[in-house]
């Protein structure tokens, strides 16, 4: 029988990270200034040190990790593989279902992946101090604790309706010793124009962006971090992908479809692209391969919206990426999965998607708490609301395979526990929850303001 369990030892934690970018058919169409113009690695430094620069615009296959990385990694890497087999006992379902639990990080999801990197190189560049904007507090709480690890003093802009759902973050953060403010602010121009369009803005996470941004860009020494979207942050998270390969490898099993929720991208990027070189690769094992991103149908940036150049925050600081965008101005509703109201996505995964390699669905609020919650009666653990969306998709993928008797072999990713988000558990216990779709004539008229660019 495949042991629920699959283990690699301390010194299995991958040396390298892989990026994705080597092995893509097209190579990543490039960021550009307001002018349209290519933006200069010397624009790019005003808010980023150079090493992580240097990893953003690589095409090199295998990045070397740092051994004082590997070291922190250390304590909680390698992550668990485990197999679900009450959840497939309860569905009744011939497939063998598998997830890759980021949870057990001291941050409880899988965001200190790349915070912990991130700050070390920052560290190594003679940074003082760092911003950066956090929707759901994964982010922040885990660059809180990275910052503390290499003594760099964390400030963290939290949407504000994040800063009121989910107050434990908040606290993480500042026990790590990080500085929190609920985005919009009266700190920053952008906070302050937010305020004085809508005084009960309750933000988002392209408004927290831009003033992480704009404070990084205008005080010496402050460089800014981000959690997800960026490539190098991507290629970071493959460390989850890359022991899951080990893992299967060891009881002699592939995955047949990967889920993993996606808002920026990052998570996905790290479970799916190491599996997903294989297929670029040719390889047999991996000819079949679907990897499938899932998002929220409330913040639909890769079903619904357009491929197209646009900001990666609200005010136009950051430079302009391709990518699938539902517009910078684009506000989206407070849902409970709050790391996954970003109105972009990764560029590379949205390349990706363009271009037939990967697929992407959405799904409602309602139905991945229900998922969320027979997932924690049958394995126990109580997943965070932005891997339920992973959780929602594998079930209805092992439904479909208890029609068709096929026995596929389902990965997904569980990027956290949900163990500071009990409070949106108790909305959907109560009946409080409700499903959003995101109005097509909305996202038309916010994608009316993409800057005229790059076409």
């Amino acid at each position: 029988m495949t042991p629920l369990h699959i283990h690699l030892e301390a010194d299995e934690i991958p040396k390298h990270w892989y990026n994705v970018v080597a092995d893509m058919s097209n190579p990543p169409a490039p960021p550009l200034g307001p002018d349209g113009k290519l933006v200069t690695p010397e624009a790019m430094g005003a808010i980023f040190p150079g090493p992580i620069l240097e990893q953003e615009m690589s095409a090199q296959r295998w990045i070397e990790i740092p051994e004082d990385v590997r070291q922190i990694y250390a304590q909680w890497r390698p992550s668990p593989l485990i197999r679900a087999l009450r959840l497939e006992q309860a569905l009744g379902t011939p497939a063998k279902i598998f997830y890759k639990y980021e949870g057990v990080s001291p941050a409880g999801s899988h965001k200190p992946n790349s915070a912990v990197p991130q700050a070390y190189f920052n560290k190594l560049a003679g940074t003082k101090r760092l911003t950066t904007e956090t929707g759901a507090g994964q982010w922040g709480s885990s660059i809180a604790y990275a910052g503390q690890m290499f003594g760099l003093p964390v400030r963290v802009y939290m949407v504000k309706v994040s800063f009121q759902q989910k107050p434990f973050r908040r606290s993480m953060m500042q026990t790590w010793g990080a500085e929190v403010f609920a985005s919009p602010t009266d700190r920053t121009l952008a906070g302050r124009n937010a305020l004085a369009s809508d005084p009960n803005s309750m933000g988002s996470l392209g408004l927290a962006i831009s003033e992480a941004v704009e404070e990084a860009a205008s005080e010496p020494g402050v460089c800014y971090t981000l959690g997800s979207v960026l490539n190098h942050v991507a290629m970071h998270q493959t460390v989850i992908g890359l022991e899951a390969k080990k893992q299967f490898a060891k009881i002699g099993l592939y995955p047949d479809i990967i889920f993993g929720p996606c808002g920026g991208g990052s998570s996905f990027a790290g479970i799916a692209f190491p599996f997903l070189a294989d297929k670029m690769a040719g390889e047999k094992r991996a000819q079949n391969l679907r990897c499938v991103a899932v998002e929220p149908t409330s913040c639909p940036t890769l079903t619904k919206g357009a491929y197209a150049y646009d900001y990666g925050d609200a005010s136009g600081y950051t430079p302009i990426m391709k990518m699938y965008t539902l517009g910078h101005d684009f506000m989206p509703p407070g849902i409970h999965a709050g790391g996954l109201r970003y109105h972009g996505d990764s560029p590379l995964v949205s390349q990706l998607l363009f271009e037939r390699q990967i697929e992407a669905i959405a799904v409602p609020q309602v139905a991945t708490f229900a998922a969320g919650v027979q997932f924690a009666q049958a394995e126990g653990i109580i997943p965070a609301p932005e891997s339920c969306h992973g959780i929602r998709a594998a079930i209805d993928e092992a439904l479909r395979c208890k029609v068709t008797g096929e026995p596929k072999v389902i990965l997904f990713c569980l990027t956290g526990h949900g163990h500071f988000d009990m409070a949106s558990y108790d909305r959907y216990l109560s009946g409080q929850l409700e499903d959003y779709d995101y109005p097509s004539e909305a996202i038309n008229e916010s994608l009316k303001n993409l800057p005229k660019v790059g076409t």
